[in-house]
């Protein structure tokens, strides 16, 4: 359970999110990594070029855009691995559910889901790739009753997923935890079809969600979609995604924290950070690409390399992707009940000073995607 600002989930589909991943500061392997940073009014971009060595000519380029306040945050944070350490190589999982109910958008709360995107990819080709997306969800055992805290979507109108993760702390205050999460992605699948086609904004559909959410609590949020240039993603806090090419992770998008466990949020009270504060991702995909989304229970608990090793076997064995998001999810589940081994969690609570050993226990959401013609 992360600490709570005043942050709470809201989602059905939801793991407590912590505010940990300082297992990112890991380089990528197989890549090289070229880092600029220029000021642009208040804008701040980086440009990251992955380059794998198996592949030389295979050139995946990304950006990410944060703001000042974004910044200034950062260099508050402890634990400063929020750059370029962020970038690691590592498959890409993707989460789906919600509670939002439009036509083309998956909105039911059963375990797992499945539904197929189609987009015009913007590649040099102009390749026509479509996502084909599954989820599944396993709540925290002792929340199994109400649904956990994690929300998720996946939306078939304008190709996108989103996850998010309420905050449990809310549930000391007697709040549910996962109603700000439900809440939020609702309004998010209704701002995403309310964009002008071609042109979706992340930002200005996560602003619109978060001013529209009335219910109590705070949730970290992250929001990935298919568009004609490619990967265009928002993230804020701890949940996140990773993109697996040919077995190995190719990025995955950094998280951010306050401190150890302590991730960004958007809160109720709007005392939180804001939607501006996210950062904003363009990757570069083509097909064979894996996407995975995630709340924070899927990340806490399995390494890059455990999340790239059940893609590989999936796809070598043929499964689709809720399979594999199953398979994803029940192993997170699996570590974070091991109280012996070492889990991104434990090394990060290490890192910060505490005796921690084994997973974390928590709302687990995973949605795959496969990047297909």
């Amino acid at each position: 359970m992360a600490i709570c600002g005043s942050r709470t989930h809201i989602g059905h589909f939801v793991g407590n999110i912590t505010a940990m991943r300082l297992h990112y500061s890991s380089s990528a392997k197989s890549s090289a990594v070229f880092y600029n940073k220029r000021g642009f009014q208040n804008v701040c971009k980086a440009n990251i070029s992955l380059r794998s060595k198996e592949r030389p000519n295979n050139l995946m380029f990304s950006q990410y855009f944060t703001t000042d306040a974004a910044r200034r945050r950062s260099d508050l944070n402890p634990h400063k691995r929020f750059g370029l350490e962020g970038f690691r190589n590592l498959s890409l999982e993707c989460f789906s559910s919600g509670t939002a109910s439009a036509s083309n958008v998956s909105s039911d709360n059963s375990k797992d889901t499945e539904q197929v995107v189609d987009v015009v990819d913007s590649s040099e080709a102009k390749i026509h790739l479509k996502l084909n997306s599954g989820s599944f969800y396993l709540p925290h055992p002792a929340k199994a009753k109400t649904g956990g805290e994690d929300a998720h979507f996946i939306c078939t109108l304008t190709p996108a997923i989103g996850v998010a993760d309420g905050v449990g702390g809310w549930a000391d205050l007697g709040i549910d935890a996962g109603l700000y999460a439900r809440e939020l992605m609702s309004h998010s699948l209704t701002a995403l079809q309310e964009e002008p086609k071609g042109s979706v904004d992340l930002i200005r559909v996560l602003e619109k969600a978060y001013v529209r959410t009335k219910a109590k609590g705070s949730c970290t949020a992250c929001i990935v979609a298919l568009t004609d240039e490619g990967l265009y993603a928002v993230n804020l806090g701890d949940s996140g995604f990773i993109l697996v090419r040919n077995g190995c992770a190719a990025f995955k998008s950094p998280a951010q924290q306050h401190g150890f466990n302590f991730p960004y949020q958007l809160d109720c009270n709007k005392a939180g950070d804001s939607p501006s504060s996210a950062m904003v991702f363009k990757v570069t995909v083509e097909r064979g690409d894996v996407l995975i989304v995630g709340t924070d229970g899927l990340f806490d608990n399995l390494y890059d390399e455990d999340i790239s090793g059940v893609v590989l076997q999936a796809m070598e064995a043929g499964l689709g992707p809720r399979v594999t998001a199953q398979r994803i999810a029940e192993l997170a589940q699996q570590r974070a009940m091991d109280h012996t081994k070492s889990s991104p969690f434990s090394d990060g609570a290490r890192e910060a000073g505490f005796d921690y050993h084994g997973g974390k226990l928590d709302d687990i959401t995973v949605v795959v995607s496969y990047i297909t013609e």
